[in-house]
């Protein structure tokens, strides 16, 4: 058994052409990412030389739940690392995630940012938030996700398709904050607000703002970090300003990057290990500053671009809750026909 799940590991890593899988090194942890290597390389490098323990990583954009599923008893996969609480709810729908027990775990991170089963584990939150035109749009003339769906901003939003994971867990806390008749109704209304049919991706929607096509666009906080980061966007970027919705009620909604311990891991003391190490101080400083990302352990401080942003309160829903109203998100957005 241990031969064949080797012999499959190293097959996998060789055809992505990521980091090599060492089947035979005495201490090791196997991680399935679908985070970008370069994000997380520099943690795993570091926990690496504090422990000894390798790190081996196979990076994919998609498919990694299913292949794992697929493996089965074989799988060589100890963690899985992914974005967005519908992505890691996936793979607890999918029966492939064991508890991740760690009194370390439980200290560094917030229940609210745990799965109440142990199931999954946040490791870094981004802020869902609005991104407005510094020339065209007045600092305070929208404050909620409420006001979206107002007349005043008829033809002025861009965002990206709706039924991507990131609208998809807003629409949820939507629902579990408003119910589906309110939800139903707001979306219908910052539909008819759309300046052109959802398209591209978050930074695509800042690019529309700054180029004239919306005044107001939705997108996750880390990528203003990556544009005003990158000299051939950072232009674009300081057109618009960031908002923080809600921030006199409930706080803004955030998401999180997270991992699962993965059922069948070989390796599971050193995957326990692994995530013990990315909830702490040093890796949560790391992991937040290479990506703009927040830390999800208290205390930890932001980049320094970060908080130039400035300080924001977030909304507390369980993202347990989220996740629970995934499906009826969907079914809303595909009801009012968001997309068409």
């Amino acid at each position: 058994m241990t031969s064949l799940r080797n012999k499959v590991f190293g097959m996998m890593s060789a055809v992505v052409g990521l980091t090599a899988f060492h089947a035979n090194a005495a201490e090791e942890v196997n991680v399935y990412s679908l985070r970008q290597p370069f994000l997380i390389e520099p943690m795993f490098e570091q926990f690496t030389k504090e422990t000894g323990i390798r790190v081996n990583t196979l990076f994919s954009q998609s498919g990694l739940v299913e292949r794992i599923k697929h493996e089965g008893r074989n799988s060589p996969a100890d963690l899985l690392l992914t974005v967005d609480i519908g992505r890691i709810q996936d793979a607890v729908d999918a029966d492939i995630a064991t508890p991740l027990q760690s009194d370390v775990i439980d200290a560094n991170i917030p229940e609210q940012f745990r799965d109440q089963d142990h199931l999954w584990v946040g490791l870094t939150t981004r802020a869902r938030v609005l991104y407005t035109s510094l020339d065209r749009v007045k600092p305070d003339a929208i404050a909620t996700y409420e006001e979206l769906a107002d007349p005043e901003w008829k033809g002025r939003i861009c965002v990206r398709s709706g039924m991507h994971v990131y609208n998809i867990a807003l629409v949820a806390s939507m629902i579990a904050h408003h119910g589906e008749e309110y939800t139903k109704t707001w979306l219908q209304g910052l539909k008819d607000n759309l300046a052109r049919k959802p398209q591209g991706a978050d930074i695509d929607q800042i690019e529309a703002v700054s180029q004239g096509v919306c005044d107001l666009a939705i997108g996750n906080s880390y990528y203003y970090g990556k544009m005003l980061d990158d000299p051939n966007k950072a232009d674009a970027a300081k057109d618009v300003r960031i908002v923080f919705p809600n921030q006199g009620d409930r706080g803004t909604h955030v998401n999180i990057s997270g991992v699962a311990l993965i059922k069948n891991a070989p390796n599971k003391e050193n995957a326990i290990k692994l995530v013990e190490f990315l909830s702490g101080d040093e890796a949560q400083h790391m992991y937040a500053d290479v990506n703009f990302e927040y830390p999800v352990k208290p205390g930890v401080a932001w980049s320094e671009m970060v908080r130039s942003w400035g300080t924001f309160k977030s909304d507390t829903l369980p993202l347990n809750e989220v996740a629970n109203n995934r499906g009826a998100a969907i079914r809303l957005i595909d009801e009012v026909g968001f997309n068409e």
